[in-house]
């Protein structure tokens, strides 16, 4: 389904809304901004804001709309996120949020709030659009630009920290897809290792072997970068599978 261009500027799928024979049906319409995201939630202030994930993913397949706009405010930014950090694409980590949450709202009726938690269960379909995708066409490059130094920060200091964050930066996108990913769902997904194991689909154990395997390749990247005094990208410390 290809949505319009606003709807890549604001990745946030649009309300869901009743067809005129009774099923459930998100149209073609543009996303929200930020600030139409915040006043929905607004508006829903009602005990749904108090209820966890998985109780909200039960009202969505029912057809709530209410609670698919609360579980789109909580988990947008880190789905994003997720997806930049796996496809060093931000337009493309933008089209897998979307199809996402569009997934979330069609099919909430297969979520099984006794075989995972909500989280583990979303980050597993994004991190599979983000797999489908880098099987079909070659990675492109991290745009890795920084924040700007806060002009309070000494401007040396600010220069040396903004460099390091991008070097981070670039060594994650120089990592295989697999060691990438487990990083990813640990850092910025903020998942367990028996979480993030079941997202991938493996065993905790070889999740674990990836996650050494990508810290120690982080490591020897960022020290070959630091023993230049920081200048260029990381080094490329050997290749990893």
């Amino acid at each position: 389904m290809t949505m319009p261009a606003t709807a890549r500027a604001h990745p946030l799928p649009p309300s869901p809304e009743p067809t005129d024979n009774g099923t459930r049906a998100v149209p073609a319409a543009a996303g929200m901004d930020q600030g139409d995201k915040q006043r929905g939630m607004m508006e829903s202030g009602d005990e749904r804001q108090a209820m966890g994930d998985e109780a909200l993913v039960a009202l969505v397949a029912a057809g709530d709309r209410r609670a698919y706009g609360i579980l789109v405010g909580r988990h947008l930014d880190r789905t994003i996120t997720i997806a930049q950090r796996v496809l060093n694409n931000r337009a493309e980590a933008e089209d897998v949020a979307q199809e996402a949450f569009l997934r979330l709202w069609r099919h909430a009726d297969r979520f099984d709030p006794g075989a995972a938690r909500f989280s583990t269960w979303f980050y597993r379909i994004t991190t599979n659009l983000c797999l489908d995708r880098t099987r079909r066409q070659q990675p492109l490059a991290l745009e890795a630009a920084g924040d700007p130094p806060d002009p309070t920060a000494d401007a040396e200091t600010a220069l040396v920290g903004q460099r390091t964050r991008k070097a981070v930066l670039a060594a994650v996108a120089e990592l295989p897809e697999r060691l990438r990913t487990a990083v990813t769902l640990t850092y910025d997904a903020g998942l367990s290792n028996a979480e993030a194991a079941r997202t991938m689909d493996i065993s905790v154990k070889a999740f674990e072997s990836l996650l050494v395997r990508a810290r120690r390749s982080l490591r020897d990247r960022l020290a070959a970068w630091g023993s230049t005094g920081g200048s260029g990208g990381p080094a490329r410390a050997g290749t990893e599978r």
